[in-house]
């Protein structure tokens, strides 16, 4: 085709769909496809297997996370609710 560099992997939508859309499923497929960090031994081997589970390449770590990247901004968040309350019963 060829005429996939500005819409990269939603080129095979077409016309369809709209501009927005397409752009939104492009910044999702980018960000699953990219390599990550892992959590346990710091490389940027952590690729998608399925929804809500990557897996590390380096040092065969699987793992359950957000749908599209490791960590999701609601599990960043509960994470850090459970922190606080740690801390605040250790007191």
């Amino acid at each position: 085709m060829g005429r996939t560099k500005k819409v990269g992997s939603t080129g095979r939508f077409g016309a369809r769909y709209g501009f927005k859309l397409r752009r939104i499923v492009k910044r999702i497929e980018d960000k699953k496809k990219a390599y990550h960090v892992c959590p346990r031994c710091g490389t940027k081997r952590v690729k998608w297997v399925s929804v809500g589970l990557w897996h590390c390449r380096f040092c065969d770590y699987k793992f359950a996370g957000g749908a599209f990247e490791p960590v999701s901004t609601g599990g960043k968040r509960a994470d850090s609710t459970i922190r606080s309350i740690i801390s605040r019963a250790e007191h």
